[in-house]
């Protein structure tokens, strides 16, 4: 993980009080790490073992960029919040979870 990153978002650990702010440094960092995508994009279907190398490609970088993107939301929230939003399989449910908490 990049270290300015994780610096940005440490410094506004979400604690439910400050989610405006915590979205507001949350979101450039998606975009600028190409992960922002995740949000809008379905995950594509696992492929068949015997599946063309594009459709494995897509569906490998699909995975990896949840993967680090929920990583960065859920290394810079409260303990509390971790609880509840470890188990969320994709950072869209997870967002999509604070946002009904919060906004």
């Amino acid at each position: 993980m990049n270290s300015s990153i994780v610096q940005l978002l440490a410094s506004k650990k979400l604690n439910g009080d400050n989610y405006a702010a915590w979205t507001s440094n949350l979101n450039p960092i998606l975009v600028v790490d190409y992960l922002r995508f995740i949000l809008t994009e379905e995950c594509p279907q696992t492929p068949a073992s015997n599946a063309n190398p594009t459709s494995r490609k897509a569906y490998d970088r699909w995975v990896k960029a949840n993967e680090k993107a929920c990583i960065y939301i859920l290394a810079n929230m409260s303990n509390l919040l971790v609880k509840k939003h470890e188990s969320l399989a994709t950072t869209k449910e997870n967002m999509d979870s604070l946002r009904a908490m919060f906004e």
